[in-house]
């Protein structure tokens, strides 16, 4: 735990990428995965370019998806007693300037450069909402 963290208190909740959405992907990865190895066989049954080119999109999809799905594991939001913690975005309740929430996420700026949007994917996004609402002040 680095200074700014201990600035920002005791640490109240963490919400992690709601399961819904790892799960989308996983089922996406799964399923290009086995289209992957059935172009692979179509290749070797029919000998035709096309079914290794499409073997290579489906593999070039998986692992992509893979690779989206690692990130995705790894976000976190972390509200503490006096403030937030997301991706390298660290601030205290007082030091958040402007707060816009909708439909699209959570926006959050911090003066004029920094700025840090937190989507709705996020388990218990409408708490998060809440805690920062209520960190700032706002109703």
């Amino acid at each position: 735990m680095d200074n700014h963290e201990k600035d920002l208190g005791k640490l109240v909740s963490t919400h992690t990428t709601s399961p819904i959405f790892l799960q989308r992907a996983a089922i996406v990865a799964v399923v290009s995965f086995l289209f992957f190895l059935a172009m692979l066989v179509a290749f070797y049954v029919r000998q035709h370019i096309g079914y290794f080119f499409l073997s290579t999109a489906f593999l070039v999809v998986y692992v992509f998806t893979l690779i989206g799905w690692v990130m995705q594991k790894r976000n976190a939001v972390s509200i503490y007693e006096k403030g937030i913690r997301y991706k390298k975005f660290r601030a205290a309740w007082d030091e958040i300037a402007a707060v816009k929430a909708d439909q699209a996420g959570l926006e959050l700026s911090k003066g004029r450069r920094e700025k840090v949007h937190i989507s709705p994917s996020m388990l218990g996004f409408e708490s998060i909402v809440l805690a920062v609402k209520q960190g700032i002040g706002g109703d």
